[in-house]
């Protein structure tokens, strides 16, 4: 009987975070920015303008928004890092029993903690600090050019689905088709996520649904009450 592998998510969790976010944010953010155009202004030039603007400024404020982000994570584990290797060149005997009381927290001897501690740290004891003392390993480690170009490229498909609507739908019923469109993807979107993640997919589509309809109600009506005031100046 063969052994089936164990199936983790973790090593998901990266790009997976900057995707999921991306794509929600370049789909809700850009339909809440037509809906409420639309509302005000019911102008097919004004709202694909709005759409367009909207998809592009989104897009590169996500990209850059993760990259800082991330390379501030990054900045803080290379400096951990580095202090981690200069206390191990300086203080080798404290920083084997420092790793070896870490294994004993974990319910290991403290003969056979200590025996693990001297086989990794012969093996790599920069690696084994950095995974069991500073929690930095290749699954979660900072890349943040990796998650600028997911963040990109997630904003702009999420926003291509309203622009697209902008440019199709009838103009006196934009705000319904951008509306309609919008949950059904998000819907699809958050059985996506939660099945990517390895978590339910009926909570991850009402917590979607919920907050999208918020944020699309509140920019109509907001975008409803701007053109209500505007065409009685």
């Amino acid at each position: 009987m063969h052994h089936q592998l164990e199936k983790h998510y973790v090593n998901r969790v990266g790009w997976l975070r900057a995707a999921v976010l991306g794509a929600n944010d370049g789909l809700l953010s850009t339909t809440s920015i037509v809906i409420g155009v639309a509302a005000a202004s019911p102008d097919r030039n004004t709202i694909i303008l709005a759409a367009l603007a909207g998809m592009i400024a989104g897009a590169m404020s996500m990209a850059a928004g993760e990259y800082v982000s991330v390379s501030s994570q990054e900045d803080t584990e290379k400096a951990d890092l580095l202090r981690e290797k200069r206390e191990l060149e300086e203080m080798p005997e404290v920083e084997l029993r420092e790793l070896a009381k870490i294994y004993e927290k974990r319910g290991v001897s403290k003969e056979t903690a200590l025996q693990v501690a001297t086989e990794l740290t012969n093996h790599d004891a920069l690696a084994a600090h950095a995974h069991d003392e500073l929690g930095i390993n290749e699954i979660t480690q900072a890349k943040p050019l990796q998650a600028a170009i997911a963040s990109f490229g997630s904003f702009a498909l999420g926003a291509l689905l309203p622009f697209t609507v902008s440019l199709l739908a009838p103009i006196n019923q934009m705000v319904y088709f951008q509306y309609g469109f919008s949950i059904i993807f998000l819907m699809i979107l958050g059985a996506i996520s939660a099945r990517t993640g390895g978590s339910k997919m009926s909570i991850a589509v009402l917590r979607i649904c919920f907050w999208g309809t918020v944020a699309m109600g509140v920019t109509a009506l907001i975008g409803h009450l701007f053109g209500v005031s505007m065409s009685s100046l």
